[in-house]
């Protein structure tokens, strides 16, 4: 099974440009481009979170447009940047009320989206029914190879204005996963960069952005900024008795395949 993972895409209103400069749009459609074009397509994507720049109605839109010519299925959680009554009105398939966590189940590896959406802040909170619920859910199925995928990283990143805005109960989230060895890996966004560490018995990763990338700027107190490096996204590939293998592939046009010795 390949799992992809595009992340904060930001998708604005047609002809409106992200920070008057960025065509949020043609990013998102190069990545699909990009998995479409690959030689083993993913089974599946999921969209970390920030789907939208201002949760909009009019952005849901294009957002399902773009991602319209994707062949992969695909399934979606908020981020800090959405709204969930706009998010659930562009996909009635979320749940009906409340916060938008699920799981997917029917592929080899599970999926299981948490929605740690503060609605008005930056910051995030999974809270203690979402948490319960998903410690009942691991529980329930010990044996299935499971990714566990929310939009803020559950991890300080070193970067200090996006740690301001990170995820309040990291450490009761982690608690639970750290109960449930079949959890392979914990994605997450919102960084717009991609960084991985151990953390409470798995591995947690974010990706990149497909359009913008936070600036890598480690000093204490560093400004916000952010900056137009090649964006990316997140592949991990599960082979049975391989584990899950994660790969960052860069967004863009390259000179190439060629065969070596040729």
């Amino acid at each position: 099974m390949i799992l992809a993972q595009l992340s904060d895409p930001h998708i604005c209103a047609p002809e409106h440009l992200l920070f008057g400069r960025a065509d949020t749009s043609a990013a998102l459609a190069d990545a699909v481009g990009r998995l479409n074009g690959l030689a083993t397509p993913p089974d599946l994507v999921v969209v970390t979170g920030d789907l939208t720049d201002h949760g909009t109605p009019e952005e849901y839109d294009e957002f399902r447009r773009v991602m319209t010519p994707l062949a992969s299925p695909y399934v979606v959680l908020p981020g800090n940047h959405d709204r969930r009554d706009a998010l659930r009105d562009a996909f009635p398939d979320l749940p009906a009320t409340g916060p938008l966590f699920y799981s997917v189940d029917h592929f080899p590896v599970r999926l299981i989206c948490l929605d740690s959406l503060i609605e008005g802040s930056g910051r995030g909170r999974l809270g203690a029914d979402q948490l319960a619920w998903l410690d009942q859910t691991l529980g329930a199925a010990p044996d299935r190879p499971t990714v566990v995928a929310l939009h803020h990283p559950p991890f300080s990143t070193g970067i200090d204005h996006v740690d301001a805005v990170g995820l309040d109960d990291a450490e009761a989230l982690g608690a639970v996963v750290a109960r449930h060895g079949q959890v392979e890996r914990v994605i997450a966004g919102h960084v717009h960069r991609a960084m991985q560490r151990r953390w409470f018995g798995t591995i947690a990763s974010t990706a990149p952005s497909t359009t913008h990338a936070v600036d890598l700027d480690l000093r204490p107190g560093a400004p916000a900024a952010y900056l137009y490096e090649t964006p990316g996204l997140q592949l991990l590939q599960w082979r049975d008795g391989a584990g899950l293998v994660g790969h960052i592939l860069p967004l863009g046009r390259f000179d190439g395949p060629h065969r070596y010795g040729k």
